[in-house]
């Protein structure tokens, strides 16, 4: 899981570098591609005035978003970014062990049973010890104190229980955090923009509709930013923390279902 976040990662940085790169080369291409023309057009003789198009630069998708990612001011952008490609890992990374985690405890509960029917006890245990999932290992700790009262095996499921609910909800706090965490960066960098405009319009002495739009829009770009990461992580947290939910309820039942079991086996042995 660790290499899977690094890859990640990667691949953000480079997702900016790259957004960097082709947004400054075309930059350059745009402004000799205009000084070429200025030059042409200079040498040409005069002619008629015709009347104006203006043209519409047509951009992909992921140009657009490199574009706008770069007009938002890369400083703040980059800190959000950050927060949705480590946010993402931890989602991916989550969804993955809770996946692995979910075990089908009603089959698991009819081989114990045949087990314990049998008065074969350490059969169940091997059953319950090669079983992966937090709800096998609830069975195997319960299972080893049968020998001892029903209140101790109550209690080792119990504490047991609360252990493998931790290890569920692991990194679920550092995913809340980063929702938080992006629409406060997005902010910040939209108050700085604001304080940067206001600084231009200060210094030019006017107030230019180009230059109070320009700065607005650039303040702005970093709050939808922000606000778009937040609302992909918490549609990804609010799915995990279902996926807890329904794990934890389903080793509850299993956990009642397993004393009635270990009860009616001591009562035969």
């Amino acid at each position: 899981m660790k290499q899977l976040m690094t890859l990640l990662a990667l691949m953000g940085t480079l997702l900016i570098s790259s957004a960097n790169f082709n947004y400054v080369y075309a930059q350059d291409g745009a402004d000799a591609d205009k000084t070429e023309q200025v030059e042409e057009k200079a040498a040409e003789p005069v002619k008629a005035a015709e009347p104006v198009k203006a043209e519409v630069e047509e951009l992909t998708g992921t140009e657009w978003l490199k574009k706008q990612f770069i007009d938002g001011g890369w400083q703040f952008m980059t800190l959000v970014l950050i927060c949705l490609i480590i946010g993402l890992a931890i989602c991916i990374e989550r969804i993955i062990s809770l996946n692995l985690a979910t075990t089908n405890s009603t089959k698991l509960l009819k081989k114990v049973s045949a087990k314990l029917d049998d008065n074969d006890l350490d059969g169940a245990r091997e059953i319950c010890k090669s079983s992966r999932g937090p709800i096998a290992s609830i069975f195997y700790q319960g299972l080893s104190r049968a020998d001892q009262s029903i209140d101790v095996v109550e209690k080792a499921i119990v504490s047991y229980g609360g252990v493998q609910m931790g290890r569920l909800e692991r990194g679920l706090v550092w995913i809340s955090l980063f929702i938080a965490l992006a629409p406060m960066l997005g902010f910040m960098g939209t108050v700085l923009g604001m304080i940067g405009a206001f600084d231009a319009i200060e210094a030019a002495g006017d107030i230019s509709p180009s230059l109070v739009a320009g700065g607005i829009k650039v303040a702005l770009l970093t709050t939808v930013f922000g606000l778009v990461v937040a609302i992909i992580l918490q549609i990804f947290y609010n799915y995990l923390v279902s996926k807890v939910d329904g794990i934890v309820n389903d080793m509850e039942d299993a956990s009642i279902s397993l004393v009635d079991l270990v009860a009616d086996y001591k009562k035969r042995a």
